[in-house]
């Protein structure tokens, strides 16, 4: 599934939407737009913004540069993220 381009998975995973979810509140904590993060992160604001709905599973490579140029410490992400999946058992 598409959307304005975008590659859209069919069926969202809790873990993507919590992901999307921190990553969007790290954003506006900085006071970021989505396209300022995207221009940092080298990616397509479009493609952030369907992240930040947790609207696809994204590569680990992503997950790590975002952590970066965010300065989140991807530990406490992960940690964050694991956290929803551990609750919906």
């Amino acid at each position: 599934m598409y959307h304005d381009g975008v590659p859209r998975s069919s069926k969202t995973s809790i873990e993507a939407q919590r992901f999307g979810a921190i990553i969007q509140r790290l954003r506006a904590e900085r006071g970021w737009t989505k396209v300022k993060l995207a221009q940092r992160a080298g990616m397509n604001a479009t493609y952030l913004g369907v992240l930040e709905q947790g609207g696809n599973d994204t590569s680990l490579t992503t997950i790590v540069e975002l952590c970066d140029v965010l300065g989140a410490d991807i530990g406490e992400v992960m940690r964050e993220v694991a956290a929803v999946r551990i609750r919906a058992r």
